[in-house]
């Protein structure tokens, strides 16, 4: 059964991701984006993997329609989130979650926007090369989703978010 609170906050955080857009850090052909891991640590808590997933692909459709993104944000993005969701939802721990974005992006991810680089950019070089850019961005994020998430804990505001109840 679909959430509106969910699909709501989902919605959300895919405006922030696409207004966001403007900001990221050109490495090669990739594009370092914080923004997207930032809120794929927060998606993977709050909303789960699936609602997160969802948050992801359509930010980086978004991005893409709007120019401001490109195909690379798709398997980075989407592994990161998933794997975030899925390290948060099995252990509770929000280290955890922000470990699974930089693996899910920064390695994963990087590894599957090998094959969409070479053949719709033109990148000839090794799958290896998005995994510094990937990761970097992926680290900056989460860090910073990590420590927003530690005080919205202590604050007793995400337990409210996770369970849908009302703030």
């Amino acid at each position: 059964m679909m959430s509106v609170k969910k699909v709501t906050l989902a919605g959300l955080f895919t405006a922030v991701g696409v207004l966001c857009s403007a900001f990221y850090i050109p490495i090669g052909v990739a594009k370092a984006f914080p923004v997207q891991s930032f809120l794929n640590v927060l998606s993977a808590v709050i909303l789960g993997p699936w609602y997160g997933l969802a948050m992801a692909f359509a930010t980086s459709l978004l991005r893409n329609l709007l120019g401001t993104g490109s195909l690379l944000a798709f398997p980075g993005s989407m592994c990161g989130v998933l794997i975030s969701a899925f390290l948060y939802k099995y252990t509770k721990k929000l280290a955890f979650a922000a470990f699974g974005e930089i693996i899910g992006t920064g390695i994963f991810g990087a590894f599957l926007a090998y094959p969409l680089a070479v053949a719709f950019l033109g990148s000839k070089g090794a799958a290896y090369i998005f995994v510094i850019p990937f990761a970097i961005s992926a680290a900056v994020g989460s860090i910073c989703s990590f420590f927003l998430l530690i005080a919205l804990d202590k604050s007793h505001v995400l337990q409210k978010m996770v369970l849908g109840e009302e703030l």
